[in-house]
């Protein structure tokens, strides 16, 4: 998955100071759950570029939780989540997703 340009790795959103990695338990598999999580967060990524926003602006991000369940975390600037907001009552209020 891509977004606009060639640094969208660095773009700030990955930025998490102040969160502190779990610990690893051994004999837990995080490979199985990351792997489940990566597929939708992939699909989420491809949905975000469909509906207009570039990958450097929001995100998702795959991961796991202690337990080695996968977790899916979208990351964004206020603004691109701001639109995406209006997307989802759009499309909750029933008009088809008109922004």
């Amino acid at each position: 998955m891509t977004g606009a340009g060639e640094d969208w790795l660095r773009d700030g959103l990955d930025d998490v100071r102040g969160v502190e990695p779990g610990l690893w338990v051994p004999g837990v598999d995080y490979l199985a759950g990351w792997r489940v999580a990566r597929e939708s967060a992939d699909r989420v990524n491809r949905a975000l570029l469909a509906a207009g926003f570039e990958l450097s602006e929001s995100r998702a991000i795959a991961a796991t939780d202690e337990e080695g369940r996968g977790v899916v975390r979208l990351v964004a600037w206020p603004d691109a989540v701001d639109r995406l907001a209006g997307i989802l009552e759009a499309v909750a209020d029933g008009d088809g997703g008109s922004p």
